[in-house]
């Protein structure tokens, strides 16, 4: 670690990538992150995934092609935020990249989105802009778990399709009988 009484000389950026550097330098020899390999079932439905004809057409490919398309990669989780338990992760084929919504509007908790080279999920009902394509019956987010949060940074994601059927059945494993 840098000490407070050392000079920082040069500009401030070379200070802190000197700083950086020695903290990640520290870090070689911590105990190893333990990530985890998360499989996620997705309806992907017009009626859920509100975007996804469209984005299709726009993308000139059938919808079953975005599909596959979507669920091909293994995604790294970069980041939670924004909702608590929303995870960031890319990167998406670059077939998929695609832009916000101009205005937010309601999503529904659990809907699977893209936008710029990313995918991620809303864990909760909320104004969202990112393009809808499915919904994942998954709960993202339990106040009174252990781990509230179901993803962590660097965790890996696939995704795969389901019926209808099949997400009510999940969903109602997740989420208990009284919410469907």
């Amino acid at each position: 670690r840098l000490k407070g009484s050392e000079k920082v000389s040069g500009s401030c950026s070379k200070w802190v990538k000197r700083y950086l550097l020695q903290e990640w330098e520290g870090t070689k020899d911590s105990v190893p992150h333990h990530y985890s390999h998360h499989q996620v079932p997705v309806f992907y439905d017009c009626e859920e995934g509100s975007d996804l004809l469209q984005l299709a057409r726009e993308k000139q490919i059938s919808t079953s092609e975005l599909i596959n398309w979507h669920c091909t990669p293994v995604y790294r989780i970069y980041m939670v935020g924004f909702l608590p338990g929303f995870p960031y992760m890319g990167e998406l084929p670059e077939i998929l990249h695609c832009n916000r919504k101009s205005a937010p509007r309601e999503v529904s908790a659990g809907s699977v989105g893209i936008a710029g080279k990313q995918t991620g999920i809303y864990p909760f009902d909320s104004p969202g802009g990112w393009q809808v394509i499915g919904r994942t019956p998954l709960q993202l987010f339990t106040r009174d778990a252990p781990k509230p949060v179901l993803f962590s940074p660097g965790d890996e994601v696939t995704f795969y399709p389901i019926t209808k059927e099949e997400f009510w059945n999940i969903y109602k494993h997740e989420h208990g009988p009284e919410s469907a």
